[in-house]
């Protein structure tokens, strides 16, 4: 290698970013900067070509997440379900027959965050100590054996505990998924496969309305039991495609393991496609990435998720995931109950479940071209800001009781499902990958996810008591309440939330560790930055060269 011919110094992170303070390379490249202009400058078309394998192998991991979505939508839509409220219902329904009270929805609810709570923290330790493929397996036969607990349930207590336990595998799909998907993607595909992640929930809630819509005229008690038991189709193929699968490239860089690093590199991408790739140059970047990482924090432990620059980047990242708790989407499991209540029968109450789910899915398709062409913030603030005023008139709709107002109210929760996932909810799961450090994202999105979750355990209490017929009856006027909380959340996303679109990890930490607005986050703006990383890189342990080829 040739030796550098122009001395780089480091730029105080606190010190106004310009120009002239900025060392000029002439006539000079590394390999680090070799590899992220070449991801940067990338069509989409290039990068499919050139990552196909990356793309299957993080559609194969993240179908884990259908079960999860299936199963959280199969217990909302159970309630009103005529098999299952009449077999375990522990209070009398004044329209007749039995319901599940409000107190129990809320223990059922709350039962499977526990579970899903305890499942993303053991998710960050053992996912960073034994690596991504080995944790999915011994997950997906963990969910195995959990599902026989509510196929056999015969009492609320025995669901209770099947919700526990299944929540514990459930927490580790929610982050282990998004996490490599964000690891073996480049920057132009991150958006496309972290959101892939959104979809396979919506595709499981699809599944499981259509499944009781299917069995609604079913009077027994496989009415209920069967869409336990469609849950014994995923674990199987999903282990087999996790054996095919790489390892994390990123996580074997932490693990010092580059050789494999490398090999893992060379299975997710095609070889001799004529798109120019350097996989050494790749690798290199990797490593300075890690070691910058490492130089500007204090280690990989989960407290380090809250000091130096990773506490806001942990912040934000929560705040995006609790974004999708409370910004009025606890409305959408009990949209079934307000077209009962306007006076449609069961059958077709639950056949606008199942139309509502496709709309949901039909929404995911376009906010991929959305993010590519808007970007994550400009998406996310604009979602917040649609969903508000639908918000509104859903709570106007309340006012009123007769049927009309419960069709409109029915109606617009379609609608408003429809915005949610055109902006707020596959675009969350982009964010929240993208935004941690490349050494703590497991970690991160663990409390981000857990941030989620803790907001399930308010929504599972407020939601069975502000429209139970028993409870509080708001119905439709609780929009008035959501709408509230989603004003506030977009103030905060307005002012915080920074825009990834089109930046590697190397950009990502550079911008953060400077503490760059979060309105300013570009690539220019961490191109002048970049002295700071080489000089980081140059020091590191790893011993990054860096070389400025005349």
């Amino acid at each position: 290698m040739a030796e550098p011919i122009v001395n780089i110094t480091t730029m105080d992170k606190n010190a106004p970013i310009d120009e002239k303070n900025v060392v000029e390379t002439v006539h000079a490249t590394t390999e680090t900067d070799e590899a992220i202009q070449n991801e940067r400058q990338l069509t989409l078309k290039e990068t499919f070509k050139l990552y196909p394998k990356a793309v299957l192998f993080s559609f194969i991991i993240s179908l884990a997440v259908i079960m999860e979505g299936y199963d959280t939508n199969l217990m909302g839509n159970f309630y009103p379900f005529p098999e299952f409220k009449n077999r375990f219902g522990d209070e009398v329904d004044p329209e007749g027959g039995m319901l599940i009270s409000a107190r129990w929805q809320t223990i059922l609810g709350n039962g499977s965050q526990v579970g899903s709570i305890l499942g993303l923290f053991l998710n960050g330790i053992i996912s960073e100590k034994f690596g991504y493929k080995k944790t999915m397996i011994i997950s997906m036969i963990a969910m195995i054996g959990a599902i026989f607990i509510p196929f056999f349930s015969n009492s609320l207590e025995m669901f209770l505990a099947g919700a526990i336990l299944q929540g514990i595998p459930w927490g580790i799909f929610q982050t282990l998924a998004v996490t490599y998907a964000a690891d073996i993607c480049p920057t132009s595909l991150r958006a496309y496969m972290t959101s892939w992640i959104n979809m396979c929930w919506v595709i499981g809630q699809l599944i499981s309305s259509g499944m009781l819509r299917g069995l609604l005229n079913r009077h027994d008690q496989w009415g209920y039991r069967i869409p336990f038991a469609i849950q014994w189709i995923w674990p199987v193929p999903i282990i087999i495609g996790t054996l095919l699968a790489p390892e994390s490239p990123w996580w074997l860089v932490r693990q010092n393991r580059l050789e494999e690093a490398r090999n893992a590199m060379l299975e997710i991408t095609s070889q001799n496609t004529g798109i120019p790739f350097n996989v050494d140059a790749h690798l290199e970047m990797m490593k300075v990435t890690n070691q910058f990482e490492i130089e500007s924090s204090t280690g990989a432990h989960y407290w380090d998720c809250f000091r130096g620059t990773n506490r806001r980047r942990t912040e934000i990242a929560s705040m995006v995931f609790l974004t999708q708790a409370f910004c009025g989407i606890p409305f959408m499991s009990y949209s079934t109950q307000f077209y009962l209540r306007a006076g449609l029968s069961n059958e077709h109450s639950y056949t606008m479940s199942v139309g509502q789910s496709a709309l949901g899915f039909l929404g995911c398709l376009i906010t991929w071209w959305f993010m590519s062409k808007f970007g994550r913030r400009t998406l996310y603030v604009t979602g917040l800001s649609g969903m508000f005023v639908l918000l509104m008139a859903i709570g106007f709709c309340g006012i009123t009781d007769n049927a009309a107002s419960a069709w409109a109210a029915g109606t617009l929760l379609i609608i408003f499902l429809f915005v949610f996932q055109l902006s707020v909810g596959p675009t969350c799961y982009s964010l929240v990958a993208e935004i941690p450090s490349t050494r703590l994202r497991i970690k991160t999105v663990a409390f981000a996810r857990a941030a989620y979750n803790t907001g399930g355990f308010i929504n599972n209490a407020l939601m069975p008591q502000m429209i139970g017929l028993n409870a509080w009856k708001w119905g439709a006027k609780c929009g008035f309440f959501w709408a509230g909380i989603d004003l506030l959340f977009l103030i905060y996303m307005f002012l915080r939330l920074p825009e990834p679109k089109g930046l590697t990890y190397s950009d990502l930490d550079l911008l953060f560790e400077h503490n760059i607005n979060a309105r300013k986050f570009s690539q220019e703006t961490a191109d002048l930055l970049k002295p700071a990383l080489r000089e980081v890189a140059k020091k590191g342990e790893m011993e990054a060269e860096i070389e400025h080829v005349s």
